[in-house]
């Protein structure tokens, strides 16, 4: 379910700022921590949207969408940049690529 993988991503998000703010090199990881928390939110509100069935907007609703996805695919990108060094970042990155795969297909269906 596509408001699934947003709570998932926001989760993966919130724990990969977390971990990020333990780093050693934490001054390294401020895009990854701003990148992590600016999807966190944005997932979080998706998933809250895709959950209300009355009064249906495909307009808003296709708008939550790409800016998920938009969200998703920046902190993805910012994550696998750390990937190799960072365990956490590997995680978030992969629940990153599914929100935003999810995202996408949805917003493919509403034509």
């Amino acid at each position: 379910m596509h408001r699934g993988a947003c709570f998932e991503c926001a989760q993966a998000c919130t724990a990969c700022a977390d971990a990020c703010l333990s780093e050693d090199t934490v001054a390294e990881l401020t895009k990854c921590i701003r990148s992590n928390t600016d999807c966190a939110d944005i997932c979080d509100a998706t998933g809250r949207v895709l959950s209300r069935h009355t009064g249906y907007d495909a307009n808003l609703t296709r708008a939550v969408l790409e800016a998920c996805a938009a969200a998703c695919k920046a902190c993805g990108d910012e994550c696998e940049s750390h990937a190799s060094m960072h365990e956490h970042c590997r995680v978030c990155a992969e629940a990153c690529r599914r929100c935003e795969r999810a995202c996408r297909d949805l917003i493919s269906s509403l034509g």
